[in-house]
C-alpha cells in the first residue's frame, strides 16, 4: 500500500491508497474513511461498491457519507470498479457499460477479460487481506457491504454468496437481476460466455433461491429513476424474496432518480442500518 492522499474530514481522515493487485494484475486505487474513533481504537468497516463509470472517488466526493460514518464510528472502504491501466482490455467501442469502469464484480472466464477482470475475488479476498495486513486501525472481521446500481448488484451477490462474512447488506438502485436486463446480458455474456447457467452465480434473484443465511436486505429505489423498468427491476428481487421467505425492506422513494443526490439523501439511514449490525 502506497499513500496517495490524506484529508481531514469530520474529525477523521479521508485517505487514498494505491497497491499492486495480484488478482487484477495492475495497480489499483482504493479510498478509506477513518472516523475520529479510529485514533484510539480499531473500528468496524463498510465496503461501498460503486456503479458503472465510477472510480473510488465518486462516493467519497458526492455521497456525504463521512459525517454519518464519523458519528457511527465506522470506516468506509471504497474500491475502484474495474482494473485500470494501459494494458487492460476495454470495450472495443468505448461503451460505458463494459470494460473499464464496468467490472460488474464478477470473475471473468472469457478471454481477453479473464486475466484482469476478477473484481469478485478482489473484493471478497484480496482487498480484505491487504487491509488486514496493513497498519490501519480496522476490525476487518467486522465488516458489511453496500453499493449503488452495478455496485448494488455486487453488494447483494457478494453478501449472498459468502454467508457469515458480512454483518449487513444494503443497496441503492441495484441491478437486481442481470439475467433479465440489457446491462446484465452484455456484461455477463462478455465476461462469462454465452452459457447462461454460469450467470446465475452473479444474479441476486437466483442466489436467493438457495442461500443458507437469510441476511436481511435493505434497498432504496427512486421511482423517478430512468433505468428503473429496463435495467433495475426491483420487483424481481421483491418476488424472489417473497417466494423464498428472505427478509427484504424495499423502499420506493417518490421523485428520486439514479444520481448521487438520491444516495446523499438516504446514506445516513443506510449507515445506521449497518452500524446496528456491526455493533450488535
Amino acid at each position: 500500500m502506497q499513500p496517495v492522499s490524506n484529508n481531514l474530514c469530520f474529525g477523521g481522515k479521508q485517505l487514498k491508497f494505491s497497491h499492486q493487485s495480484d488478482e487484477l494484475k495492475c495497480e489499483m486505487n482504493f479510498s478509506v474513511y477513518l472516523p475520529p474513533q479510529a485514533q484510539s481504537k480499531a473500528v468496524p468497516l463498510i465496503y461501498w461498491l460503486s456503479g458503472l463509470t465510477c472510480t473510488d472517488d465518486n462516493f467519497v466526493q458526492k455521497a456525504g457519507a463521512q459525517r454519518y460514518a464519523a458519528e457511527a464510528g465506522v470506516a468506509i472502504i471504497c474500491p475502484d470498479t474495474s482494473p485500470r491501466g494501459e494494458n487492460i482490455p476495454d470495450d472495443p467501442d468505448g461503451a460505458y457499460d463494459f470494460g473499464l469502469g464496468a467490472g460488474f464484480y464478477v470473475d471473468a472466464t472469457e478471454q481477453p477479460w479473464s486475466d484482469n477482470y476478477r473484481m469478485y475475488s478482489y473484493i471478497v479476498n484480496e482487498l480484505p487481506t491487504v487491509l488486514a495486513e496493513s497498519e490501519l486501525p480496522l476490525l476487518t472481521e467486522k465488516s458489511s457491504i453496500m453499493g449503488h446500481s452495478m455496485g448494488g448488484h455486487g453488494a447483494l451477490t457478494i453478501a449472498l454468496k459468502n454467508p457469515g462474512k458480512y454483518k449487513a447488506v444494503s443497496a441503492f438502485s441495484p441491478i437486481c437481476s442481470p439475467l433479465n436486463c440489457p446491462w446484465g446480458h452484455k456484461a455477463l455474456s462478455g465476461y462469462l460466455g454465452e452459457d447462461k447457467s454460469t450467470w446465475r452465480d452473479y444474479d441476486a434473484c437466483e442466489l436467493i433461491k438457495s442461500v443458507k443465511e437469510k441476511l436481511p436486505i435493505l434497498v432504496d429505489q427512486g421511482d423517478a429513476d430512468n433505468f428503473l423498468q429496463e435495467q433495475l427491476k426491483p420487483e424481481l428481487l421483491q418476488e424472489a424474496c417473497r417466494e423464498n421467505n428472505h427478509p427484504l425492506t424495499l423502499r420506493m422513494q417518490k421523485g428520486y432518480d439514479h444520481s448521487y443526490f438520491f444516495i446523499a439523501s438516504f446514506i445516513g439511514e443506510h449507515i445506521e442500518h449497518h452500524k446496528k449490525a456491526l455493533f450488535s
